[in-house]
């Protein structure tokens, strides 16, 4: 099963319990790094697609496979590096065995990408490959995300546009007006800016999008991978914008409290102008 740790972010001092994700090995059989809950968390100050991986072994075959650095994005924009035992813990043999006579394996394995493009380019997410370990927390009435990871910037806006779906939003295809910056994704009644560099979005970037989106009478929110300036945060938290952070494991975080409403909440149901462009 996959390891928790608890993690104090350095920054604010909030107390979090981070899961290490599993990732399909070959084999078939779920994989996860082996966290050091003894060391603590390196925050994220710089980032370098070379530095963001990390060799995992299979538990069950020993190939090695190479996963996404274990991130945990804390709500005051801190990104933490969560420390990676070289070994495994003393007690992992056990739970491993656990593991294998648990019946609620065949809900933690992969049936593979897990992805069905469709006509319009945004692919959609397949049912069999929902992990509850790194999904954010989701009412009853919705299952959990599942996480998809993140190597390239197409994966970035993939796992935005899986997302957005997941929140209730239809119709999710490439916006007509190109940001600035990134790529935008429209749906009915939301408009959305996905930023996969290595820059954190600044003000501008976050005005921006609300300007375009009230043009178009739409809500919108921004999905970034290098987390936020203080003043985009300011600005955001002014225009009632909500802000996720893009980990690298494949699950949104959200960084400011309009996203914490927006993934406790999921989309808004449609009202009468929303219906009135459908038609």
């Amino acid at each position: 099963m996959p390891e928790s740790v608890p993690v104090r972010c350095p920054a604010c001092r909030r107390e979090h319990v981070y899961t290490a994700p599993s990732y399909p090995c070959i084999c078939g059989e779920p994989t996860a790094p082996w966290l050091d809950p003894s060391a603590a968390p390196a925050v994220a100050a710089h980032r370098a697609w070379d530095d963001e991986w990390i060799s995992v072994p299979c538990a069950a075959c020993g190939r090695p496979g190479h996963w996404p650095q274990p991130e945990l994005g804390c709500p005051c924009g801190t990104v933490l590096r969560i420390p990676v035992a070289t070994t495994p813990p003393a007690d992992s043999g056990k739970r491993s065995a656990m593991a294998d006579t648990s019946p609620m394996d065949s809900g933690m394995q992969s049936t593979g990408s897990g992805m069905q493009s469709t006509d319009n380019g945004i692919p959609s997410p397949d049912s069999d490959t929902q992990s509850a370990e790194t999904a954010p927390r989701t009412p009853a009435h919705r299952p959990a995300f599942p996480p998809r990871a993140i190597r390239t910037a197409r994966d970035a806006v993939t796992v935005a546009a899986l997302y957005l779906r997941w929140l209730g939003y239809r119709d999710i295809r490439r916006a007509d007006q190109r940001p600035p910056n990134g790529i935008g994704l429209a749906a009915h009644g939301l408009l959305a800016q996905v930023d996969p560099t290595v820059r954190p979005a600044a003000a501008r970037d976050v005005e921006c999008l609300w300007l375009t989106a009230m043009t178009e009478s739409a809500d919108c929110a921004y999905f970034s991978l290098a987390g936020y300036t203080d003043d985009a945060r300011a600005c955001a938290h002014t225009l009632a914008i909500p802000l996720f952070v893009l980990d690298l494991a494949g699950v949104p975080q959200p960084a400011n409290d309009h996203a914490d409403a927006l993934n406790a909440e999921g989309a808004p149901e449609p009202g009468p102008r929303q219906r009135d462009r459908r038609s």
